[in-house]
Parts: structure tokens; C-alpha cells; sequence
């Protein structure tokens, strides 16, 4: 593992000898990744529960929904790199603080202003903590922190989704007992973060960082524009199964079932992290160019079933998208943010995410407007799917076909390392950095 830089340590409450290891301190950054986003998934399997009871229609849900991703965005265009100049400590105490206050007003909400107040909260918050949890990761093993960055959020969904399903459709107390078990996850890790050594020196700035901008650096950029297409792909696909297709699967299978509902999200994003696992050593231009077929293979043979009724068929094909999913969000992460220098990472994350949280809450809103005012829940669907398979098939054409520069910085840019000044995104990595890549 990396050495660990640290830094003097004035909180009198965190003292040496009450530090976390280092190999503690990178588990606990995951384990919050995990928990923030199976927090955000958690109210997937209840939208059918609070629908019957606050009687709003298709829209309400996906707007509820939208507005987390945007609350997501908004707060990575302002302070998702503000980690880099305060350090990650603080940004994550906070954050944490604010994920327990939402876990307090959902437990509580008795309408949708609540529920849309706790969203946006939820999503200002998991906003600030990604780009600062991703980069502490990073700044304690660079391998295993890149890798951590692409599983563990969807690890976090799919544990979020199929866990608030089984308490929702066999415990009591459906609304409550979910959003109690996680704030009690929070206040641990709370406790954790505080005992954290801190892994990035202060530096000024920090006001500045608060104006919205893109934090992507120059040898970046070429990578991320070939990314992006497959960024978008499969994060409208996680948008569509975090609010629509909850609806569809009770359709298509003639059940109530409010289990159903978190179990498509489950298959999706889990068949995503496990193909992330998977793939972790394979060169991360193959595996975008395998996600995206994937991808395109997947959500085909989803529509195939739903116009069929086919519940098996259904999920089959969910988790062959899911490895899409996986796939081409992993190959993202590895091509581009190695290229970044360690105090350019929270920043070009946070970027990341901006592309991801917008693909996936603009979309949702639209198809569930057009659930109401358009065709219907399956012929939206229906639409909404293919949409995400011909973005996937211009991402794979940009993939396959790409400009002969950018085509080497792809194919390489995982075997970069970040510690080193990267070279420009058109040279081919030196034979040095290549061994020392595949010697880890």
C-alpha cells in the first residue's frame, strides 16, 4: 500500500494514538460511498407506498427523483473539490451530519414537500462527500482506490434497493425503519471520520473553488470526451430503473410486490459491481468497448421481455445491461482519473459525477412526464430504452472508430500513474510506467 501523507493535527478530540490505520481509514471512505448511495436508492421500493398514500401521480415520482440528481450536481459545480483546500476530514463530517438530517426529515415526512426536502439535502450532501471520499481513497492507494471508485457506488445502490425492499414488504413500519437502520450507519461513521488522520495538506483557495467550473486537467480531456457518451448511456439507464421501472416490473409480472421494485435496481447495479470485480485488470478502453455492447445487448432484450411479459426474460437482460452498466462506468473511471495529479483529483471526480447525476435526473423527469401526458408506462419505457441504446451505439462508434490520438491516451491512460506529471492525452505511456502498472 502507498505511504500515507499526513498532516498537523489540531482537533484536540483526534489524537495520535486514537488514529484509524490507514487500511482502516480506506475501508471506512467505501463503506460511506456504500451508504450514501444505498441511501439514495433506499426510497426506490417506497415511491409505490408514499403514491397511495399522498396520491400523486408518475410525474411527482420522477421529479422527486430528479431533484436528488440535481441537488447532486448543484453541489459538485460549487463544492466538489472544495476537499482539495480544506482537506477531506471536514467535508465528509459535514456531509455525513447532512445525510443524517435527511434520514430524520424522511422518517418524519408526511407529504411530498418533505420528500422532496429530504432529497434535496440527500443529494446536496452525497454532492460534497463524492468527490472528497473518492479522492481520499485515492490519496491512500491509488490501485485499489480507483478501483473502489467504480464498484463501490454501485454497490451502495444495489444495497440500498434490495435491502429497503425486504423491510419495506416484510417489516413494520415501512417508511421509518429503513431511513433508522441507515441513520444509525451514519452516526458510525461519523465516530470513524473523526478519528481519521487527514490525507490532503490545506491549501488557499478554497472560496475560489466554490465557483462552478469544470475541474478537468488538460491531459484529461481527451479521454473524457470519449468517455462521456458511455457515462451518459448508463446513467440514464440507472435513472430509468430508479423510477420508472418499479412500476413496470409490478406491471409486467401482475404482482404488488413492493420487493419488486428495489429487486430490478438490486440486479442492475449488483451485476454492475461484480463486473466491475471482474474486469478490474482487463485494459480499460476493452472494457468501456465491452460495456457498451453489452449495454446495448441488455436493455434490448429487457424491451424484448417487457412487450413479452416475460419475467425471467426481464431480468436476464437488466443484468446483462447491468454489466454494461458496470463495465462502462468502470472503463470511465480507469481511463480518466489516473490522469489526474493528486491535487487535481477531487475535482475531475466531482466533474465525472456532473456528467453521471445529470444523465441520470434530466431523463427520469422527462420519461415520467411522458408516462402521464404521453403513451403510457410501457410505450415510455419502451422509448426511454431504446433512446439509451442508440447513445450507446454512438458511444461504441466513438469508441471503435475514435481519432488515432485519442485512441492512444484510452488505451493507456489506466496504465498512467497519477502520482507522476501525466504526459500529454495523444503520447503513449512510457515502457517504465507500463511495468510498474502490471507490476501492481
Amino acid at each position: 500500500m502507498s505511504s500515507v501523507p499526513t498532516f498537523p493535527v489540531t482537533d484536540p478530540f483526534v489524537r495520535r494514538s486514537r488514529r484509524l490505520p490507514s487500511g482502516v481509514a480506506f475501508y471506512l471512505q467505501a463503506s460511506i460511498v456504500v451508504a450514501f448511495l444505498a441511501a439514495s436508492s433506499a426510497p426506490t421500493p417506497l415511491y409505490a407506498v408514499y403514491q397511495g398514500e399522498w396520491g400523486f401521480s408518475p410525474i411527482t415520482t420522477t421529479v422527486v427523483f430528479g431533484v436528488y440528481a440535481l441537488a447532486v450536481l448543484a453541489a459538485l459545480l460549487t463544492v466538489g473539490s472544495l476537499s482539495d483546500h480544506i482537506g477531506r476530514r471536514p467535508v465528509l463530517l459535514t456531509a455525513i451530519a447532512l445525510q443524517a438530517v435527511a434520514m430524520i426529515v424522511l422518517t418524519t415526512a408526511g407529504g411530498v414537500d418533505e420528500l422532496l426536502i429530504a432529497r434535496v439535502v440527500q443529494g446536496l450532501s452525497t454532492g460534497a462527500a463524492v468527490g472528497a471520499v473518492g479522492a481520499g481513497m485515492l490519496d491512500l492507494d491509488k490501485v485499489k482506490g480507483t478501483l473502489a471508485n467504480a464498484v463501490a457506488p454501485m454497490t451502495g445502490t444495489a444495497t440500498g434497493a434490495l435491502a429497503s425492499g425486504l423491510l419495506v414488504q416484510y417489516l413494520p413500519a415501512p417508511t421509518h425503519l429503513v431511513y433508522l437502520a441507515i441513520l444509525a450507519v451514519f452516526v458510525l461513521q461519523g465516530v470513524g471520520v473523526a478519528l481519521m488522520r487527514e490525507t490532503s495538506a490545506p491549501k488557499p483557495g478554497a472560496l475560489a473553488s466554490l465557483r462552478p467550473r469544470f475541474g478537468v486537467p488538460k491531459a484529461a480531456r481527451g479521454p473524457l470526451l470519449l468517455a462521456a457518451p458511455v457515462l451518459v448511456a448508463v446513467w440514464a439507464l440507472a435513472g430509468l430503473y430508479g423510477s420508472v421501472i418499479p412500476a413496470v416490473v409490478r406491471s409486467v409480472l401482475g404482482s404488488n410486490s413492493l420487493l419488486l421494485g428495489g429487486l430490478a435496481l438490486f440486479v442492475l447495479a449488483g451485476s454492475g459491481a461484480v463486473t466491475v470485480l471482474l474486469l478490474r485488470k482487463a485494459a480499460p478502453g476493452r472494457v468501456m468497448l465491452f460495456g457498451t455492447v453489452a449495454l446495448i445487448v441488455g436493455v434490448g432484450a429487457t424491451l424484448l421481455s417487457v412487450d413479452h411479459g416475460s419475467a425471467a426474460g426481464f431480468f436476464l437482460g437488466t443484468a446483462v445491461a447491468g454489466a454494461g452498466f458496470g463495465g462502462g462506468f468502470q472503463g470511465a473511471i480507469r481511463t480518466v482519473v489516473p490522469l489526474a495529479a493528486p491535487h487535481e483529483r477531487s475535482g475531475l471526480l466531482s466533474t465525472i459525477y456532473v456528467v453521471s447525476y445529470l444523465a441520470m435526473g434530466l431523463p427520469a423527469v422527462i420519461g415520467g412526464f411522458l408516462v402521464v401526458h404521453g403513451g403510457g408506462l410501457l410505450p415510455t419505457t419502451r422509448e426511454y430504452g431504446v433512446a439509451v441504446m442508440a447513445l450507446a451505439a454512438v458511444a461504441l462508434l466513438g469508441l471503435a472508430v475514435p481519432r488515432r490520438g485519442a485512441r492512444s491516451s484510452v488505451l493507456v491512460a489506466g496504465n498512467v500513474p497519477a502520482v507522476r506529471e501525466p504526459a500529454p492525452a495523444s503520447a503513449p505511456a512510457a515502457p517504465a510506467a507500463r511495468a510498474e502498472y502490471a507490476e501492481r
